[in-house]
């Protein structure tokens, strides 16, 4: 009697809720690997790459510099939020503020976790991919040239230094293997939250949203890249996991709106403004903020004009 009473309740279930679980699951399951990828790595050179050694090589001329430092961001497997103090971090040592920008928006697109985890999701559309790259590279020359053009070397950032360090006096009697797992940790449990939220939105949106809707918003070029590029913003996902998301609307959502959420969150979410305001200042973090979106928008809407 029981079982049946049960199996009456199963029954009852809405379908809604058993696609947003279907779909909850999918990406989950398949973005974790990545994200576990990509902490590791970003902890590897937190704790056995020195902030000199990066300085050492990194271009500091104004415009000229700006190629050679896309190129070695690209080297940076981090994603949006642990690339700002690493960055920070490199300005108080002497990196031009433009540098640091092309850094900011180049590493959590360009790096080889972020490649392999966005092959890997659209490996049966590789436009996705190539546009990815190929605009991440181009919007961070151009960024880099703006954000130069307007600040030159000003020092934008902060005063308050109460943050620093403080990692460092805590495990400075810790081997660089241990450090390496407490960074780690720390990261995945911070990063990982913003991934769960994420699909959990991701899939709501899909399950209880009309595909009628859906295809209406999702065809505009304008306003789907527009609605795309907020819905990244809001969702705040790590770049080595966002591709899951993404395909998970591949079949509602335009090419160029899938693009525009790829190549905009990675540059620009809500968890890396905050950090962006605790550590630069205010009149900085806005105008980056309005040169970045105005920028990706431009060149999305160039990219479907052109390519598709």
């Amino acid at each position: 009697m029981e079982e049946i009473k049960n199996s009456a309740v199963l029954l009852e279930i809405p379908g809604n809720l058993i696609d947003l679980n279907t779909i909850f699951l999918s990406i989950v399951l398949e973005a974790f690997p990545f994200l576990l990828l990509g902490v590791f790595v970003s902890a590897l050179i937190q704790s056995f790459v020195s902030e000199e050694t990066i300085k050492r090589f990194t271009p500091k001329k104004g415009y000229i510099a700006l190629v050679p430092a896309t190129v070695m961001a690209a080297l940076f497997p981090v994603c949006e939020c642990a690339i700002i103090p690493v960055v920070r971090r490199l300005i108080k040592k002497g990196m031009p503020l433009h540098i640091g920008v092309v850094f900011l928006v180049a590493a959590p697109i360009l790096n080889p976790v972020v490649f392999l985890s966005t092959f890997y999701a659209f490996r049966s559309d590789m436009t996705v991919v190539y546009a990815r790259m190929g605009l991440g590279f181009i919007l961070a020359i151009i960024i880099g040239g703006i954000v130069y053009t307007i600040f030159k070397n000003k020092d934008m950032l902060k005063k308050a230094e109460t943050h620093a360090h403080t990692h460092s006096h805590v495990h400075e009697n810790v081997s660089k293997w241990k450090l390496t797992m407490y960074h780690m940790s720390d990261e995945f449990f911070d990063t990982g939250k913003f991934l769960l939220f994420g699909a959990l939105l991701a899939s709501a949106f899909q399950a209880f949203v009309s595909r009628e809707f859906i295809a209406s918003i999702g065809t505009e070029a304008w306003s789907s890249s527009l609605i795309m590029m907020a819905f990244a913003y809001l969702v705040s996902l790590c770049s080595e996991a966002d591709s899951f998301v993404a395909v998970s609307f591949q079949s509602t959502f335009s090419t160029a709106s899938i693009v525009a959420f790829l190549v905009y969150g990675p540059m620009l979410d809500i968890k890396n403004t905050l950090m962006l305001l605790a550590y630069f200042k205010k009149k900085f973090v806005l105008t980056l903020m309005a040169v970045i979106t105005v920028t990706v928008f431009i060149s999305i809407l160039l990219f479907q004009l052109l390519f598709l």
